[in-house]
């Protein structure tokens, strides 16, 4: 899966970005996940219309390049997305 991100605005403790084609599933999971990072100290995300909108995310850190902390979050969902996919193709045989 590959995500279209275009970034609207960064510093090193800041930045805000949106996501082409995605929806509350992922932005929900994405910004609970930015939440156990002990750096990040704001995260967030708006979606102006369910349908047609593109999630825009705010995320702030404590000491530690945001981009980074948001590129860490991904690597840690989509290992739980491989664990639960293995999990259901082992039950569901």
């Amino acid at each position: 899966m590959e995500l279209n991100v275009k970034i609207l605005e960064e510093n090193k403790g800041k930045v805000i970005f949106e996501m082409d084609g995605e929806t509350h599933t992922l932005a929900a999971a994405l910004t609970k996940e930015l939440w156990t990072d002990k750096n990040v100290k704001a995260a967030g995300y708006k979606l102006e219309h369910p349908l047609l909108g593109k999630p825009t995310f705010v995320v702030e850190t404590e000491g530690e390049d945001a981009r980074k902390a948001v590129s860490a979050a991904l690597k840690r969902l989509s290992k739980q997305s491989e664990k639960l996919k293995d999990q259901a193709d082992k039950e569901l045989k």
